[in-house]
């Protein structure tokens, strides 16, 4: 007699086939793609991805081209934020608030927590130094890309809205003739719904699946058998359900609500373990800036750990992948370039507050582990798992943070997940023509890949998707330097206006609040 057990080892034992059967047919495509896109020439003993050189070179572009903006728009960003220049009855469907925390909460997610959890191991303190200054370079990518979002945008006969690279792309390309214009959008369409329905999507939910059963005693807990992942993805894919058919303003909702709890929760922990460990805050601070222009035991010294800092950062804001100014795009204003002022935040927020908090926690807690892995990366061993790195860190001061941390997981996936589905759907209207059925296939489609998500670890798939989100940025940033004296335009007609009192602060009765 088998047991009951083994019966139902059994009867999901065709899973983890199906699963090995699709990574080693994807293997040679995944393998190949990521070489190009991730090419990465060894430069001073350590490889740079050319991708990564890509997005900084344009940050450093932009915000010379705009004088730093990112520097002294504070209190205009803030203000437009607040919802002092914009009416409720302005064309658009969200309130700056709400696009900004649904564009946060698309890029704040594992990387944040497993990402600086590797760089800083691989890197060293120093590496959160050069993390900060590709954050706040990355603030005028924000700037540029999403006002052209919101310049070139349609707003259609039922007030919703259209905008982000499918408008802007054609635009900027339409002078190389209209094939060229039309493939380079189709590929940018292609190459993000691929990253949204996995990257964005399965990933998340196998991520958040992953850090719940770490949590409820692993394989022998409850959450222990296929089984329970397929029950797992089909509760997550009804929550991502529920608030996904509601389109921009429902997402919106909730990430407007989300966004702030789960950055209190989480910098609040952060906080917590900083506070505990207050009488190593000035010599971890040191470390910093002096890791970070003379690092010891870093592969490629000062070059190598200024290139884990920039990539750390190019990866976790997604500054100039394309992919925010879709969000963005559905703000409600007349003045495109405000859109840019409150999506320089975006970096800010992701890179500047959170992953730098991820650090500082880790370099000041300053763990056995944390020592330990810095020493085998340091003799050329493996890099860590950024999860366990950042783990341990929390433990040293709360010993229950294997649960606070399941839940900052989960609720940055979900966040991730509702963003990204709204990313993913007008990539698919793009490909596939905008209609309520159109769109309500794409719905029963983003939620079934939860749903596989949850349950089965693409790791081929994942690294080709992966792939393809950089493959937006190729695109996007072409475009984005074509059309920057657009972007120009707008912003001293913005400031002229402002000059002039044409642009006034509107009645706090009549703002876009909610």
């Amino acid at each position: 007699m088998y047991s009951d057990a083994t019966v139902l080892a059994t009867q999901w034992e065709w899973i983890s086939t199906v699963e090995e059967a699709i990574n080693s047919a994807f293997n040679p495509i995944a393998d190949a793609v990521a070489s190009v896109i991730f090419y990465a020439p060894s430069i001073g003993g350590v490889s740079f991805p050319l991708i990564v050189l890509w997005l900084v070179v344009a940050a450093i572009v932009f915000t010379i081209y705009f004088k730093g903006i990112q520097f002294v728009s504070w209190r205009t960003s803030i203000g437009l934020v607040r919802g002092k220049f914009s009416r409720a009855s302005d064309p658009g469907e969200v309130t700056h608030f709400q696009a900004l925390s649904s564009a946060v909460s698309g890029t704040v997610g594992l990387g944040n927590i497993a990402g600086v959890g590797a760089a800083v191991t691989l890197g060293g303190p120093g590496a959160t130094f050069w993390m900060i200054i590709a954050g706040l370079l990355g603030m005028c990518t924000k700037f540029v890309e999403c006002t052209l979002g919101v310049k070139y945008r349609e707003v259609h006969e039922d007030g919703t809205v259209t905008g982000g690279p499918f408008r802007y792309l054609p635009v900027a390309f339409e002078r190389f003739g209209w094939a060229t214009s039309r493939t380079l959008t189709v590929v940018f369409a292609v190459a993000l719904f691929l990253f949204g329905a996995v990257g964005g999507n399965m990933f998340q939910a196998n991520q958040t699946f992953a850090q719940a059963q770490e949590v409820t005693g692993g394989e022998d807990g409850f959450l222990g058998s296929s089984g329970s992942a397929l029950i797992f993805g089909l509760v997550l894919a009804f929550l991502v359900g529920a608030v996904i058919i509601g389109g921009i303003t429902s997402i919106a909702r909730v990430t407007s609500r989300l966004v702030p709890a789960m950055a209190l929760l989480y910098l609040g922990t952060c906080l917590l373990v900083i506070l505990g460990n207050i009488a190593n805050v000035p010599a971890a601070i040191g470390e910093i800036i002096s890791g970070a222009f003379n690092p010891e035991g870093v592969a490629g010294g000062f070059l190598g750990v200024l290139i884990i800092g920039f990539q750390r950062a190019a990866f976790s804001n997604e500054a100039g992948v394309g992919s925010a100014p879709i969000a963005h795009s559905a703000v409600k204003t007349k003045h495109p370039v405000s859109e840019g002022f409150v999506a320089l935040l975006e970096p800010f927020i992701d890179t500047v507050v959170i992953c730098t908090m991820t650090a500082l926690t880790i370099v000041i807690a300053d763990s056995a582990y944390y020592a330990e892995q810095r020493e085998v990366v340091a003799g050329g061993g493996p890099t860590p798992d950024g999860v366990v790195v950042t783990s341990r860190a929390f433990e040293t001061f709360l010993p229950q943070f294997p649960v606070i941390l399941a839940i900052a997981v989960a609720l940055f996936a979900f966040s991730t997940l509702i963003t990204w589905s709204y990313y993913t759907m007008k990539a698919w209207t793009e490909l596939f023509g905008r209609s309520k059925r159109s769109e309500a296939i794409f719905k029963i489609v983003f939620c079934t890949f939860t749903v596989i998500g949850s349950v089965i670890t693409f790791t081929s798939v994942l690294t080709f998707a992966d792939s393809m989100l950089f493959v937006c940025a190729i695109v996007n940033l072409l475009a984005c330097y074509l059309l920057l004296p657009k972007v120009r335009e707008e912003l001293r007609s913005f400031r002229e206006g402002r000059r002039t009192g044409a642009i006034k602060e509107v009645p706090v009765e009549e703002r876009a609040t909610t």
